[in-house]
């Protein structure tokens, strides 16, 4: 196996046995029920507000957003206003059309040599790529807004409405979650495309495997408490209020079994590594100059702030320098004398 995606893998599982054997055998019930969510939550304010400072503090000299069409210039000259805005209107649509469909994604074609055709390269949609990010990402965020039940009381009536939405199949009890379904299919074809596809696999790093190995094992941990063995929802409410209200006496040191332990230690990994992950896009989009500025470069001239004063030489400048010679030899001037 390879060696990129066998050590993220081991890790998880190794992280999971840690908090399984760390409540089962050691009875640590409290460190993994309160110190370590409170640490994982502190890392990831701490590191998401330091990276997101870090970035806002960066200058940008120049314009250089990503386009994909024609820049506004002559009247006469089709602008495409989303693709390549000048204007804030222009940039606010184009975000939010990349935040919320992955527009950028949902345009990304393949290439591939057409074996068929003499070696041609040719370039096909990977529609499946956009789907399969569409899904992974909605899906998640519908599970973590629908478990902030188990942190409110009463539990509002949005997430309430949600949660019906989410579990509109019933079939037997408890009621399927189609968010815990579709986030697990999705992250095993975000994963199956990054060891199955050649290209994919040899830009691929252990950190790109790291993650997805830790939400599927969040997920398949969650579905198994869900769906196959029995969990008391009770002490599992009792637990997040105490630490949502700092109850800490509240906090039951029973009743909770290992497999609910391993599952709140990989969502506090996964909260801790946050920060320094390159899930930190759903952050860093807000800020990539590439695509928050407009493309205005040929209506408005932009200076490079670090540049040093530099003495320019004008045409006028030059003319009168060089004015005898541009005569003799045939060149209009403006000026005669």
């Amino acid at each position: 196996m390879n060696q990129k995606y066998l050590i993220p893998l081991t890790a998880v599982f190794l992280l999971f046995l840690v908090a399984y054997t760390g409540v089962e055998g050691a009875g640590l019930h409290r460190f993994f029920g309160i110190v370590i969510p409170y640490l994982a939550v502190l890392c990831f304010l701490a590191g998401f507000v330091i990276k997101v400072l870090g970035w806002a503090a960066s200058a940008v000299p120049f314009r250089i957003p990503t386009t994909c069409g024609q820049q506004k210039s002559l009247p006469w000259i089709k602008h495409n206003s989303i693709d390549n805005p000048d204007t804030s209107t222009g940039v606010v649509i184009r975000m939010i059309l990349e935040i919320f469909l992955f527009r950028s994604l949902f345009r990304n074609t393949k290439a591939a040599f057409n074996r068929n055709a003499s070696n041609r390269l040719s370039y096909s949609w990977e529609i499946f790529l956009w789907l399969g990010a569409l899904a992974f990402h909605y899906s998640f965020l519908v599970v973590l807004l629908r478990h902030f039940r188990f942190f409110t009381n009463p539990v509002p009536s949005c997430l309430q409405f949600l949660e019906n939405i989410d579990g509109i199949v019933q079939l037997g009890l408890p009621g399927v979650f189609l968010s815990g379904i579709v986030l697990l299919a999705a992250a095993l074809f975000l994963l199956s495309r990054r060891i199955f596809d050649a290209k994919v696999t040899y830009i691929s790093q252990a950190a790109d495997y790291f993650p997805l190995f830790l939400i599927i094992g969040i997920a398949a941990s969650g579905i198994a408490m869900r769906y196959f063995t029995k969990v008391d929802i009770m002490s599992i409410k009792k637990l997040t209020m105490g630490l949502a209200t700092f109850n800490w006496s509240a906090i039951p040191t029973d009743g909770l079994t290992g497999l609910f332990y391993g599952h709140l230690f990989l969502v506090s990994i996964l909260f801790a590594y946050f920060p320094a992950s390159k899930l930190m896009h759903m952050g860093g989009v807000f800020l990539s100059p590439t695509r928050n500025m407009a493309n205005n470069t040929r209506a408005k001239r932009h200076v490079n702030p670090w540049n040093y004063d530099v003495k320019t030489h004008t045409y006028e400048e030059y003319e009168d320098h060089f004015r005898e010679k541009m005569i003799e030899a045939g060149l209009p001037v403006d000026k005669k004398e």
